[in-house]
C-alpha cells in the first residue's frame, strides 16, 4: 500500500494536498488548538462518566461489552464461551451443575415478619427493605408449603390458594379475613401473623391460633394419609404448615426475650420432625443458644451439623470459628504472637476463621462494622452478600459479647486471600467461588444498598483509557492557552519527529531506484 501510494503521489497531487494542510495548519491561531483539545477532554470526560457509571451498576465495560457483543462477531470471533458437545457430556457438565448448586437461592431462616419489622421499617424510613424478586420467591414458597392438589375441595383452602397468588398485600390480608368467616383456617392466620400484625406480641397470638387449627388439621390428615396420594399430599401440606406454626412461635418468643422457652421449642421440634431440614431449624437454634451463652450446647449442635457431607452455610462456619476464638481471643497480642509464634490453640482459632472466610468473604466487613448493614431479605444466597447480611445482623452482638473476638478477627481473616489467590479458579477447603453470587445478590438485596463484590473487579481497561485521555487533553488545552507561542513550537517540533522516519524512507527510495524507471513507472 505504502509503495502504491509513492507511485500516484504525482497523480493524486498528494505533494501539493500536504503543503496546502500544512500551510493551513500554520494559519490556525492558538486558540483554535485550545478550542479542539478542550472539545476532545469534555468528550472524553462525558464517555468516561458512563462507562464508570454502567461499570457500577452491571460490573462490565460497556465499550467492551458492545465490541464483544456486535463487533466481534462481524469480524468473525469465535465466541470460546460456548461449551462444545464434548465437554458438555464430560467435566463441564459437572462444573456446571456444581455453579447451579451453588448458586441456589435459599429461604433465610432468620428471615423477619413483614408487619411487625419490614413494614415498620418502611413506615419510618420510607425505603421499601424487600425487592419485588424476594417477595415473589417467596410466594412461591407459600404456594408449595402452604397449597395442595385437594384445596379446591375445601372453601376456606380455596380462598388461601388464590391468596398465595395474590399480588396486592392488601388483597391478600382481605382473602384471609373472608377464608376465616367460613373456617378455622391455619394457613389464613399465618398470613394475618405475617403480614398483618404490626408487632410481634400480635403475630405471636395469631400464631397460637393457627397452631390450634393446625394441630386438628394434622390430626385428621395423619390418619387417612394412607388412603391415597390425595390424602398423602394433603397429609404432607399440613405437617409443612404445623412444622412453620411452631418455628415461627419459637422465633417469637426469642425475640420477646423468651430465649430459654425458644431452645426448648425448637429442640422439640427438631425431634418431632427430624427428617424437615429444609426450614434450617439448627441455625434458628444456634443463634438462641449463644443468646444464653450455652456454648458447650453449641458445640454439641455444630457436632452434628457441620459435617463434610451436610450443607455449610455462614453460621456454621462462623459459629465454629467463634467457639475456637472465643479459647484464645481474651489473651491475644498480634505483637506477642509475632515474637513467639502462633500457639496449637491460636493457630486452630486463626484456620478456622480462614475456613470462615473462604466460605463467605463478605462477613468480616459487616461484624467489624466496616460496612452499614441492613434488614436482611427473606431468601439468601450462600457464600453471597445477602448470606452475609443475615449473619451478622443477628451474630453480630454474639461476637462483641465474646471478648477480643473482633480483634482476632480483625487481624487473621484479609490472610485467608493470600491462601487462594485465584478464588474463581481453585478454592482451598471448599469449591472455587461461584461467579454467579454478584448477580443474584443485586436481584435479592434493595437498590440502596451497596452490594458487595468478591473478588474485586479491576477497572475495566476502557475506564482507565478514557480517564487517561480526558487528562492528557485537559493538559494540553491548559498549556496551549497559557502558553500558546511555546506549545505551537512544541506541536511543530513532535510533528515534523513523528513524520521524520517516513521522509527518511522516501528518500532512500527515490536515490535506490534509477530514475527511468521511476519515470516509467509514474507514466503506467
Amino acid at each position: 500500500m505504502l509503495f502504491l501510494v509513492y507511485i500516484l503521489r504525482v497523480p493524486l497531487k498528494i505533494n501539493d494536498n500536504l503543503t496546502t494542510v500544512s500551510m493551513f495548519l500554520n494559519t490556525l491561531t492558538p486558540k483554535f488548538y485550545v478550542a479542539l483539545t478542550g472539545t476532545s477532554s469534555l468528550i472524553s470526560g462525558l464517555i468516561l462518566i458512563f462507562e464508570w457509571w454502567y461499570f457500577r451498576k452491571y460490573g462490565t465495560s460497556f465499550i467492551e461489552q458492545v465490541s464483544v457483543s456486535h463487533l466481534r462477531p462481524l469480524l468473525g470471533g469465535v465466541d470460546n464461551s460456548a461449551p462444545s458437545a464434548a465437554n458438555a457430556a464430560g467435566g463441564d457438565a459437572d462444573s456446571n451443575r456444581q455453579s447451579v448448586s451453588e448458586c441456589k437461592v435459599w429461604r433465610n431462616p432468620l428471615n423477619l415478619f413483614r408487619g411487625a419489622e419490614y413494614n415498620r421499617y418502611t413506615w419510618v424510613t420510607g425505603r421499601e427493605p424487600l425487592t419485588y424478586y424476594d417477595m415473589n420467591l417467596s410466594a412461591q414458597d407459600h404456594q408449595t408449603f402452604f397449597t395442595c392438589d385437594t384445596d379446591h375441595l375445601r372453601p376456606a383452602d380455596a380462598i388461601m390458594q388464590k391468596a398465595w397468588r395474590e399480588r396486592n398485600p392488601q388483597a391478600r390480608i382481605s382473602a384471609a379475613h373472608e377464608a376465616l368467616e367460613l373456617n378455622e383456617c391455619a394457613t389464613a392466620y399465618i398470613l394475618l401473623a405475617e403480614e398483618e400484625a404490626t408487632t410481634i406480641v400480635e403475630a405471636e397470638k395469631l400464631f397460637k391460633q393457627a397452631l390450634k387449627a393446625g394441630e386438628g388439621c394434622y390430626r385428621r390428615s395423619q390418619q387417612l394419609q394412607h388412603h391415597g396420594a390425595q390424602y398423602e399430599a394433603q397429609h404432607r401440606r399440613d405437617t409443612n404448615v404445623l412444622v412453620y406454626i411452631k418455628r415461627r412461635l419459637a422465633m417469637c418468643a426469642r425475640k420477646l426475650g423468651r430465649t430459654r422457652e425458644a431452645v426448648k421449642m425448637m429442640r422439640d421440634l427438631m425431634k418431632e420432625f427430624p427428617l424437615l431440614s429444609m426450614f434450617n431449624i439448627h441455625e434458628n437454634l444456634l443463634e438462641a443458644l449463644l443468646e444464653l451463652q450455652a456454648y458447650a450446647d453449641v458445640q454439641a449442635v455444630l457436632a452434628k451439623y457441620d459435617d463434610i457431607s451436610l450443607p455449610k452455610s455462614a453460621t456454621i462456619c462462623y459459629t465454629a470459628a467463634l467457639l475456637k476464638a472465643r479459647a484464645v481471643s481474651d489473651k491475644f497480642s498480634p505483637e506477642a504472637a509475632s515474637r513467639r509464634g502462633l500457639s496449637t490453640a491460636e493457630m486452630n482459632a486463626v484456620e478456622a476463621i480462614h475456613r470462615a472466610v473462604e466460605f463467605n468473604p463478605h462477613v468480616p466487613k459487616y461484624l467489624l462494622e466496616m460496612k452499614s448493614l441492613i434488614l436482611p431479605p427473606e431468601h439468601i444466597l450462600k457464600r453471597g452478600d445477602s448470606e452475609a447480611i443475615a449473619y451478622a445482623f443477628f451474630h453480630l452482638q454474639h461476637w462483641k459479647r465474646v471478648e477480643g473476638a473482633l480483634n482476632l478477627l480483625h487481624c487473621t481473616w484479609e490472610g485467608t486471600f493470600r491462601m487462594i489467590p485465584y478464588p474463581l479458579e481453585k478454592g482451598h477447603l471448599f469449591y472455587p467461588y461461584p461467579i454467579c453470587t454478584e448477580t443474584a445478590d443485586r436481584e435479592l438485596l434493595p437498590s440502596f444498598h451497596e452490594v458487595s463484590v468478591y473478588p474485586k473487579k479491576e477497572l475495566p481497561f476502557f475506564i482507565l483509557f478514557t480517564a487517561g485521555l480526558c487528562s492528557f487533553t485537559a493538559m494540553l488545552a491548559l498549556l496551549t492557552h497559557q502558553f500558546p507561542e511555546l506549545m505551537g513550537v512544541f506541536a511543530k517540533a513532535f510533528l515534523s519527529t513523528l513524520f521524520a522516519p517516513l521522509n527518511f524512507v522516501m528518500e532512500k527510495v527515490e536515490s535506490i531506484l534509477p530514475s527511468s524507471l521511476w519515470h516509467q513507472l509514474t507514466r503506467i
